[in-house]
């Protein structure tokens, strides 16, 4: 199944403006929306810049996927890193 995946700067805006810590990343489908602080992509993704086609959202800039997108919390210590530490 298919995900995008692109950051909310409306809700950036919004954290900065209230003092607030809410996830800005969001992961869709074709039947929901996840917001998350850090996001895994287990395989293949697509950048997209499409300024003249923007989403329904209004994001311009997405990770486009068919893997599996791990949604992680904002204190998960998992980093680009920890993989290659694990096998290394």
């Amino acid at each position: 199944m298919k995900k995008r995946i692109h950051i909310n700067q409306h809700k950036i805006r919004s954290n900065k403006k209230n003092g607030t810590n809410d996830p800005v990343i969001t992961v869709k489908d074709y039947k929901q929306n996840q917001y998350c602080w850090k996001v895994k992509i287990d395989g293949p993704c697509l950048i997209v810049y499409s300024p003249d086609k923007p989403l329904s959202c209004g994001a311009r800039v997405w990770i486009e996927t068919h893997s599996e997108v791990l949604c992680l919390s904002e204190d998960d210590p998992e980093t680009v890193d920890s993989e290659s530490e694990a096998h290394g």
